[in-house]
């Protein structure tokens, strides 16, 4: 299994595997059924997770049911403890948007709820993080996750998500960061998809982000929260959630 998934992401395309995954998971999700780990998104139960990574694999990552990882169960569990998101009116932009999330988010009556992206068949708007067609000020919430990786010109992206979001809303913009890195490290000169699966980690990163992430987002403009939401937890629900035990949270708020 970890050998098939971890060939499956290096190969396949996402939008393939978008669409395919609905039609197997039903299938492994028999398999995988019990009672040790628990998703808080679709509230199933399981003996063990699905394994999930491009290089190093992670075991109990992937939730056989809604395909959520660590990070989406713990961006759940703040919104749920920390936020109104699931209880007053906002307008939401979730850009690069995450299945385990999509249909969720679509059902909450006091949302206004758009999707965005180049390529996601869930994308109701497709376009390009960089020259967004939207208005000013227009949103009070965007979720923006394992993206900015991906971007060439990371502070285009982020002047565009400053200027879409109006004064006092947020922003939740997680990233992988390797936090041995005291500074984000970039060289225009990696270009190939070797030479960036060895130095960033993965074939289409652009970066390897450290521990001036938050410095990077608020030279757009930001005031940012670094929350360690996660050390907050009970030691049983991190483990009975399989959250990610060292995942700190990045609020960019619009001033």
């Amino acid at each position: 299994m970890k050998a098939l998934i971890r060939w499956s992401l290096r190969f396949i395309p996402r939008p393939w595997l978008q669409r395919a995954v609905p039609a197997i998971f039903p299938i492994l999700a028999v398999w995988y059924r019990g009672k040790r780990y628990e998703c808080p998104i679709c509230q199933s139960r399981w003996r063990k997770m699905l394994p999930y990574g491009r290089v190093q694999m992670r075991a109990n990552a992937l939730c056989p049911k809604c395909q959520s990882l660590e990070r989406h169960r713990l961006i759940w569990l703040y919104l749920q403890r920390k936020t109104d998101f699931f209880s007053a009116p906002h307008k939401v932009l979730h850009i690069a948007p995450e299945v385990c999330f999509v249909e969720r988010f679509k059902q909450l009556p006091q949302l206004k709820y758009y999707t965005a992206d180049l390529e996601s068949p869930w994308a109701d708007i497709k376009m390009d993080i960089r020259r967004m067609p939207l208005e000013d000020n227009s949103f009070d919430i965007i979720f923006c996750n394992h993206v900015l990786e991906h971007i060439d010109d990371e502070q285009q992206a982020l002047r565009e998500l400053y200027r879409v979001l109006r004064p006092g809303g947020w922003a939740l913009l997680q990233v992988p960061i390797n936090y041995e890195l005291e500074h984000t490290f970039e060289d225009p000169s990696i270009e190939s998809p070797e030479a960036r699966e060895k130095y960033y980690g993965q074939n289409d990163h652009v970066r390897q982000y450290g521990r001036d992430y938050a410095q990077r987002l608020e030279k757009a403009g930001f005031r940012v929260k670094a929350d360690a939401f996660v050390k907050t937890l009970p030691p049983d629900e991190v483990r009975r959630f399989a959250l990610p035990a060292n995942e700190i949270l990045y609020i960019a708020v619009k001033p």
